[in-house]
């Protein structure tokens, strides 16, 4: 099959199934999916599986621009205007929820998968990789619902400005755990490289993307290049030098990318507008083609053997969202309503997970538990995408951010 056909078939399927869930209150993202899983090679047989096997390129490039976007929501002034509640918040239900899927994986795993191998080389680093992949929230659902019902309040604001901030942590916690996981997995340890290594891959990311970030201010400025369509030309290109210069160097590619986003929001010259073109003109497309790859990449064999670990995934990570949000938001003396409530509306995950999901794929080093991670993971997005919606719902209503008035839906 011609591959402009395959793309073109993604595009224009996943456009009109995502519109189509949407009518019928879904995240645009679950269209997007179910897209993918009808062009599944294992189900309709409509794309070979010859050109799933060759979309790294394009799932890398949907990842820098994702982890740009996340580092774009750290602006340093709204952030030291938020406060430390949020940050208490945003922290206890990131590393909470990461801290309980690990320790249930440890605990459980070994009885649901006494065939996997050694417990210290596959037990040990599939649990680190899941717990890291818990902490990111995919705040898109839960804003769905706050603008449909025109919700104002604390715990509206509280849950997206959590949402924003724990993203940067997943991606941190993906880093380490990917490094922990390299080195049990590939027997790497020992000495001091075991530490200096890790070090310089996040160093040298750090420099790669604050190096990108100053391209990116001063370069459209000289060459007298600042139409919207040239700087959404320069972003890309300087996206995917800053990732292809990290994998090059052996450096942490999601950390130079959010880097370069953090450098452009806080100190761009064009940061308010190159944001505002990539939500408007870029991500679109990006998500479009994403999640269909990520439907299309579904083994349904793998996802109903280890549909038990996807449960699992699903209650050990809820219960850290729930449980670190109302710690945080105690240590940060919030009010009661958030306290209660701001966890149930961090239920939603996907985009960045995936993402994520998708890097270990692709490294070798993971090729006997990649493929278990990536099933996992897009079956518990399906799971929290259909609930979350409806728990937010929930909490915004007894928190008395949706009103009686709006309550049922009307404008």
């Amino acid at each position: 099959m011609d591959t402009l056909l395959i793309l073109g078939t993604m595009i224009a399927a996943g456009y009109v199934l995502g519109e189509l869930v949407s009518k019928i209150g879904l995240p645009r993202i679950s269209g997007y999916i179910i897209t993918g899983l009808l062009l599944n090679p294992n189900v309709s047989g409509i794309v070979p599986a010859s050109f799933v096997e060759t979309t790294d390129a394009i799932t890398q490039l949907a990842l820098a621009l994702l982890t740009f976007a996340v580092g774009g929501t750290l602006a340093f002034g709204p952030l030291r205007e938020l406060g430390k509640k949020i940050l208490l918040i945003a922290f206890g239900e990131a590393q909470l929820s990461a801290l309980l899927v690990t320790l249930g994986c440890l605990a459980t795993f070994p009885f649901l998968l006494p065939k996997t191998g050694p417990f210290a080389t596959t037990i040990v680093p599939l649990a680190v990789l899941l717990g890291s992949l818990a902490s990111p929230t995919d705040p898109s659902a839960t804003l769905a619902v706050i603008h449909q019902y025109k919700a104002k309040g604390l715990v509206s604001f509280s849950i997206m400005a959590s949402a924003a901030v724990d993203d940067a942590l997943g991606i941190l916690n993906f880093s380490f755990g990917t490094m922990i996981a390299t080195i049990l997995v590939a027997h790497t340890g020992g000495g001091a490289s075991a530490f200096v290594e890790p070090l310089i891959a996040i160093g040298g990311a750090l420099v790669v993307g604050v190096g990108a970030g100053l391209l990116f201010h001063f370069v459209p400025h000289l060459l007298r290049a600042e139409t919207d369509g040239l700087l959404i030309t320069l972003l890309i290109g300087l996206l995917a030098l800053a990732y292809g210069v990290s994998s090059l160097l052996g450096l942490d590619q999601l950390l130079a990318t959010m880097s370069m986003g953090i450098v452009v929001v806080n100190f761009g010259r064009h940061r308010d507008r190159i944001f505002r073109l990539v939500e408007d003109y870029v991500e679109p497309l990006v998500f479009v083609l994403f999640f269909v790859i990520s439907g299309m990449l579904l083994d349904f064999a793998v996802l109903w053997t280890y549909f038990p670990l996807v449960l699992l995934f699903v209650a050990f990570r809820s219960a850290g969202k729930l449980g670190g949000a109302y710690l945080g938001a105690r240590l940060g003396r919030a009010s009661d309503a958030v306290r209660k409530y701001t966890g149930w509306g961090l239920i939603p995950q996907g985009g960045i997970v995936i993402g994520l999901a998708l890097i270990l794929k692709q490294d070798p080093t993971f090729a006997g538990l990649s493929t278990i991670l990536l099933n996992v993971v897009i079956g518990a997005t399906v799971i929290h995408e259909l609930i979350g919606p409806l728990t937010a719902k929930m909490a915004l209503v007894k928190s008395g951010d949706i009103s009686l008035r709006t309550k049922g839906g009307q404008n």
